[in-house]
């Protein structure tokens, strides 16, 4: 795979809350394939996830969408500046609380 261009930032409460309640294969999934591939294009994922713009309380952040058993989301922000580029994931779960759970978060 080719080298990483973005930097990848995981919230603690990411790690802490959202981790936990991952399937296994999932956090597989995200280690090997999607981590890879957000920090080397966070807007295009070659046809293997979408992702979307957030609008209202989440403008500015986008969802990468993940369908396991169940939708998923990644809610993340991209920064291209002050460098280094980077990645900032805020929330990881179901559809609807990892919305919900990234809201909350963004107003710490």
């Amino acid at each position: 795979m080719a080298k990483s261009k973005y930097q990848l930032q995981i919230d603690n409460l990411v790690i802490k809350e959202d981790f936990p309640l991952l399937p296994m294969e999932l956090l597989e999934d995200f280690a090997n394939i999607i981590k890879p591939l957000l920090q080397l294009d966070p807007l295009n994922f070659c046809g293997t996830y979408s992702s979307h713009i957030l609008l209202g309380e989440l403008q500015g952040y986008r969802a990468l969408e993940i369908d396991f058993d169940t939708v998923y989301r990644l809610v993340y922000r991209i920064y291209e500046k002050p460098s280094p580029r980077r990645i900032v994931i805020l929330s990881f779960g179901e559809h609807d609380p990892a919305y919900e759970k990234a809201k909350q978060r963004k107003k710490k």
